[in-house]
């Protein structure tokens, strides 16, 4: 599961290469073990699902293996979890009579993935996304244009329009005509109403590929970034197997693939609904998936088929897609699968929902989600 990891080193007079096996010491400079020792601890939590016990396994057999702790630093892994203690970041459950992550932890996990997905992030003010159009807004810009009814009388340009007055008057007679009005542009700035949802089926393991890791990562980065950044908007999570159900910001660690069909109709429905009680207007759902759609409910049944596309549930899919557009709820998928065949299907979603797709690779799915959530910021006139 764990590759050895290997350095590279040049010479300069020969160009040779000259292989050495890993020494975490050195990679992590001057960091203090505790800092060095929690960075891969944490990664092992999101694989994990935020099984304290299995992260700790993981990391005993990584110090054997990658010496993480060394000897000479006088600082054991003992040392380690009693500091992980110390400090918060554990907690033992009496009624589980299991050590478990904190709060603490959890907010730890999403600043940690939104370092590592949106390292090029800059702060910003709650709920300042711009919209592409230009008029009564929050942001003035240096381009005016003719004061019509309505416009907000701070927003004048005072030079601009003494200076049309003085066109068309003498010294003796100052005139002010309405068309002399100009006020400065400004942009609209927009609350976003954002629903995430994350494919649980048993696929997003399959194949010696871990899907479901990252889209949590992004999951708890796009959490980190709307709560610290963009606070008048909103951010729900749905999880969809078999079924679709709401999952809250704090439960996003311990998510995991169960033995699950895709049932994307019952998540896009459940999208729906929520945002049908949201007053914002821009709503968007994101989904994360990388498989087909293969199962729905049906008269109180589970109807499903897993041996390629079923037209019937294909086409009920599809429905929901055109009903969330009409609703003017935009979906954008990122399939993070690579078979034509799906991206067929993810084609025909688009279309019908004259949403967005990405064909996105596990590396890239947070900058493709970060990237489309910022831009997305259309005012949408009602």
């Amino acid at each position: 599961m764990f590759k050895q990891c290997l350095f590279l080193a040049e010479t300069k007079e020969h160009m040779h290469f000259h292989y050495s096996a890993f020494d975490p010491s050195k990679a992590d400079g001057k960091k203090p073990a505790f800092d060095r020792l929690f960075d891969i601890f944490q990664q092992l939590l999101m694989i994990a699902s935020g099984d304290v016990g299995q992260a700790l396994r993981w990391l005993t057999e990584l110090d054997k293996i990658h010496n993480l702790a060394p000897k000479d630093d006088g600082y054991g892994l003992g040392n380690f979890i009693e500091d992980l203690e110390d400090r918060g970041y554990l907690k033992y459950n009496e009624d589980t009579t299991k050590v478990e992550i904190t709060g603490k932890t959890e907010r730890s996990l999403r600043q940690r993935s939104l370092e590592e997905i949106f390292k090029g992030l800059k702060k910003g003010g709650d709920g300042s996304h711009k919209t592409t159009y230009s008029g009564k807004g929050t942001e003035r810009e240096p381009e005016t244009r003719n004061w019509q009814f309505g416009d907000d009388i701070t927003h004048i340009d005072s030079t601009s329009t003494l200076m049309n007055v003085l066109r068309h008057s003498s010294i003796d007679q100052m005139q002010m005509q309405e068309d002399d009005l100009e006020v400065y542009e400004t942009d609209h700035h927009t609350s976003t109403s954002t629903i995430l949802m994350i494919d649980l089926s048993h696929s997003m393991i399959l194949y010696g590929e871990d899907r479901i890791t990252p889209a949590k990562k992004v999951a708890m980065a796009l959490s980190e970034l709307i709560m610290n950044q963009y606070a008048k908007d909103s951010l729900d999570i749905i999880a969809f197997g078999n079924d679709a159900w709401p999952v809250s910001v704090k439960d996003l660690p311990y998510l995991k693939v169960g033995p699950f069909h895709t049932n994307t109709l019952a998540g896009l429905e459940l999208a729906r609904h929520m945002l049908q009680r949201k007053k914002f207007a821009n709503k968007q759902i994101f989904m994360i998936t990388d498989g087909k759609p293969s199962a729905m409910f049906e008269g109180g049944r589970l109807y499903k088929n897993s041996f390629g596309l079923d037209r019937k549930i294909v086409n009920r899919v599809l429905d929901e897609a055109v009903k969330c557009r009409r609703e003017r709820i935009t979906i954008t998928t990122f399939m993070i699968a690579s078979d034509p065949y799906l991206q067929g299907f993810v084609r025909e979603l688009t279309e019908a929902n004259k949403g967005r797709a990405y064909y996105a690779s596990l590396d890239e799915l947070g900058g493709y989600i970060f990237e489309d959530y910022i831009r997305n910021r259309r005012k949408k006139m009602l």
